[in-house]
């Protein structure tokens, strides 16, 4: 496995060995030992998989608070996801900066996302599947979010944000100021 790290601190772009033949191919896809020496030293608990039937459907930006912050590694099984994570870190240098990476099914590309950022994507194609382990639990009373397309952020989604697909939560996350 190869990766990358971007400007702001903590997030890393991971890219699996692909094996191909004519068969298809293989990859180990998360190996323990490899991603604490080069990622994070973190323990995964709990895996989550979404389907998103529409281009431009937008999930997020999403994030828990302490004590139930969550790690994400993101990757998308079918389709194609933009993948964001903007730092929530309160103090940190880059605070309200965002990165972003395309995910593809047939790429393989991965996403770590640290606790400590708040974490979105938007589908580039239809009937997209994103699967991603987390390192706590959901925690209903721990759910937060932010707004999607607070200009204090700035993320530069490749969709149409009037048409953009989004549940009547993410319609109305509170903007970054109030984490100020």
């Amino acid at each position: 496995m190869k990766f990358q790290n971007f400007k702001v601190i903590g997030p890393a772009l991971i890219q699996p060995k692909l094996i191909g033949d004519d068969r298809g191919y293989f990859m180990e896809a998360f190996k323990d030992g490899w991603f604490r020496e080069n990622i994070d030293d973190v323990t995964f608990v709990q895996d989550n998989q979404s389907m998103s039937a529409q281009v431009g459907t937008i999930r997020g930006l999403h994030y828990q608070t302490a004590p139930f912050g969550q790690g994400k590694l993101v990757r998308c099984l079918k389709g194609a996801i933009f993948d964001v994570a903007v730092d929530i870190r309160k103090g940190s240098a880059t605070f309200g900066q965002w990165i972003g990476a395309t995910l593809t099914a047939t790429g393989a590309e991965q996403l770590w996302v640290p606790d400590g950022f708040a974490h979105g994507f938007c589908t580039l194609e239809p009937n997209t599947e994103v699967f991603y382990k987390v390192t706590n639990p959901y925690s209903r009373d721990h759910d937060a979010g932010l707004a999607f397309d607070d200009p204090a952020i700035g993320i530069e989604w490749p969709v149409d944000l009037a048409k953009a697909i989004l549940s009547d939560k993410d319609r109305v996350q509170p903007k970054l100021e109030t984490l100020a």
